[in-house]
């Protein structure tokens, strides 16, 4: 029974792995996708996009240690769990950080996007594949609970929920090019990349208590 119920575990960690593998892929070209139109665009909406992708690689690279270091039979002590809380903690706020200096800056000097066709791609690939990674990890998270690996459990639904964040601000990302190549409003590119603000915000300082528990 102890066997069959490690062997369960067991896959869920691999399937979770395999999430996670998806995950870096996924990113690392979205990142580069959108920090180049950003660039391109001088769209502080596609630059926070980009910024944000670049943390959802270094976190899912946190649980990808994490996950790793499980199957290899090695058990992560009490301190490697709370250093992997507090890093993907800090990566939630230093996203915040920048999203918010970034649109802070966009509309005082009134910094006005140019149409870029890569940025519309790339967000709305984000918003049909990241969604569905996302629940993939929850459900992953929820099996690692079941196996009694809570903290490795809580550390992947965390990362589940930075993709999620990430289908977020692609989604309002897209909307605020949108508005600002259909409708002439600059003012909707800064805006659209601060909307995630609030949930990274969420997000960080529940890891952060993760971290202490």
């Amino acid at each position: 029974m102890m066997e069959e119920t490690r062997a369960r575990t067991d896959a869920s960690a691999t399937r979770a792995v395999a999430l996670e593998y998806a995950t870096v892929f996924a990113a690392v070209a979205e990142a580069l996708a959108a920090l180049i139109s950003g660039a391109l665009a001088s769209s502080v909406a596609l630059l926070s996009f980009g910024s944000d992708s670049v943390i959802e690689v270094l976190s899912a690279a946190v649980v990808l240690s994490q996950l790793r270091s499980m199957l290899s039979g090695d058990r992560a002590t009490p301190q490697a769990r709370h250093r992997s809380h507090r890093l993907v903690a800090l990566l939630f706020f230093a996203l915040v950080g920048y999203v918010l200096a970034s649109a802070i800056y966009a509309l005082s000097v009134h910094l006005r996007a140019s149409e870029n066709a890569l940025g519309f791609v790339v967000c709305i690939a984000s918003c049909v594949l990241m969604p569905g990674l996302a629940a993939l990890k929850a459900r992953t998270a929820a099996d690692l609970l079941r196996r009694g690996e809570g903290a490795l459990a809580r550390l992947v639904m965390l990362d589940a929920k930075e993709t999620a964040l990430c289908a977020l601000l692609s989604a309002s990302t897209l909307l605020g090019i949108a508005l600002t190549a259909l409708l002439r409003w600059w003012w909707a590119d800064p805006i659209a990349s601060a909307a995630v603000v609030y949930f990274a915000f969420h997000e960080g300082l529940e890891a952060w208590k993760c971290s202490t528990e």
